[in-house]
């Protein structure tokens, strides 16, 4: 066997990696973004199909930077994003950090939550559900699991606040409303608890659906090795066989479900969103998307993209934790 690389070496390699996927990732979406028909100077100039100046029209370009070549825009764009300018939004007019770090803080603290919700309620159920196969408390887990599959969290967001209203209703005479505007959790906990708990409830359930089913193929798959079946045999206590042998060595495809999850809750609730009226990175993207903002779709973008690697290289590291006979080389 070859001589084990030291981890920092792999980390750094990792790291240079990440490189040539975000510049294929900008490649990608500045290129894809104007194949798109619409035209965002007309939109803001026109309105509703109203005469536009073409004077006008040619100083938004210039404002813009749309009146330069397409490879001197990427050269721009490129440059920005390595240099953390990413401009200004084509559509507000606001610088594009302005606009994201209003919303970053609401998108990051629902997707902790969610994620935390899910982990809570995968990890002990798809252990019973391994530890307990097919007897009735497997059947109930799996129930529950292909449940949350199978309910949008969007349906069973809209579900809860119906429940919230109609109970709060009957209870207190007055029926509950989400909170429109958005409290950090520094500010005011409680505030920011009651507008946030559900859509984070909402949503990690549907993601803990996926993680238990995991959890629990993964377990048994582990539980029929040779090495529990030696521990067992030595006469281990089921217990100390299952978190101290087979619990670890089945997170590996557990915490990879995990991570990817997390990064796609970054930018992608965009229905759940709506559905609690949170103004965070998913209903950007939409309004992005909607009014031509290259510049801010770009952004967004590669941030995702961005929050998708380094949860990828935080994962991998963490293999070695999880499992000691993964070796970096």
């Amino acid at each position: 066997m070859g001589r084990e690389e030291p981890m920092y070496k792999y980390i750094v390699k990792r790291i240079l990696l990440m490189l040539p996927t975000l510049l294929g990732a900008a490649c990608l979406i500045f290129f894809l973004l104007r194949l798109i028909p619409g035209d965002v100077c007309e939109l803001r100039l026109a309105g509703d199909g109203q005469y536009v100046d073409p004077d006008a029209l040619v100083a938004c370009y210039a404002d813009l930077g749309l009146d330069q070549p397409v490879l001197v825009q990427f050269a721009s764009f490129i440059g920005g994003f390595f240099t953390f300018d990413l401009g200004k939004s084509m559509w507000t007019g606001q610088t594009i950090e302005r606009e994201i770090s209003l919303r970053f803080q609401l998108s990051m603290q629902v997707a902790i939550m969610a994620t935390v919700v899910s982990v809570l309620i995968a990890l002990p159920l798809g252990t019973i559900s391994a530890i307990k196969q097919d007897t009735w408390i497997d059947y109930v887990v799996r129930t529950f699991s292909i449940a949350g599959i199978a309910i949008p969290s969007f349906w069973l967001g809209i579900m809860i606040i119906l429940g919230l209203l109609i109970s709060t209703q009957a209870w207190f005479g007055t029926p509950w409303m989400p909170p429109i505007e958005y409290v950090s959790p520094f500010e005011d906990l409680g505030a920011n608890m009651v507008q946030l708990i559900w859509p984070a409830l909402a949503t990690g359930y549907r993601y803990a659906a996926v993680a238990t089913r995991m959890t629990r193929s993964s377990l048994l798959e582990v539980l029929r090795e040779d090495y529990v079946r030696t521990a067992r045999a030595k006469g281990l206590l089921e217990k100390v066989i299952i978190n101290r042998h087979a619990l670890k060595n089945a997170m590996l495809p557990v915490v990879t479900i995990i991570a990817i999850e997390f990064a796609f809750l970054m930018g992608g609730l965009v229905v759940t969103e709506q559905v609690f009226n949170l103004n965070g990175l998913g209903k950007l993207f939409v309004e992005s998307v909607q009014n031509n903002d290259y510049s801010m779709t770009q952004a967004l973008v590669m941030l995702v993209a961005f929050i998708f690697v380094v949860t990828n290289l935080t994962v991998d590291i963490f293999y070695a934790w999880l499992d000691p006979r993964i070796r970096y080389s």
